[in-house]
């Protein structure tokens, strides 16, 4: 297994909107090999830095087709308008990748 996520740092009195875009955004994971899971987590408000924390968070069956779907056209047009939503993040994304050494 594989687990794959991305942080970001949501802009305070954005979250609203940031989740929106989560919740009817155009996703096809569920048909892409190898697709396990999808989880949106919500992290503690930094009232000081101005942002809320969040983590796009997929499961995968292997490294492998995680970095497959990075190299489709599904990828592509999931990511499509990232660009546009560059005011409600402090930064960019920041991606980690982990290998299950061990789990239930």
């Amino acid at each position: 297994m594989y687990i794959a996520m991305n942080r970001f740092q949501v802009v305070t009195g954005t979250e609203g909107d940031f989740e929106t875009v989560w919740r009817n955004r155009d996703s096809s994971l569920a048909e892409v090999p190898g697709f396990v899971e999808f989880r949106l987590l919500r992290g503690k408000l930094n009232e000081e830095a101005g942002y809320t924390l969040y983590s796009s968070h997929t499961v995968w069956k292997s490294e492998e087709d995680f970095q497959n779907w990075t190299k489709s056209e599904n990828f592509r047009a999931a990511h499509r308008n990232a660009g546009d939503r560059k005011a409600m993040y402090k930064g960019p994304p920041v991606f980690e990748g982990f290998n299950v050494v061990d789990g239930i």
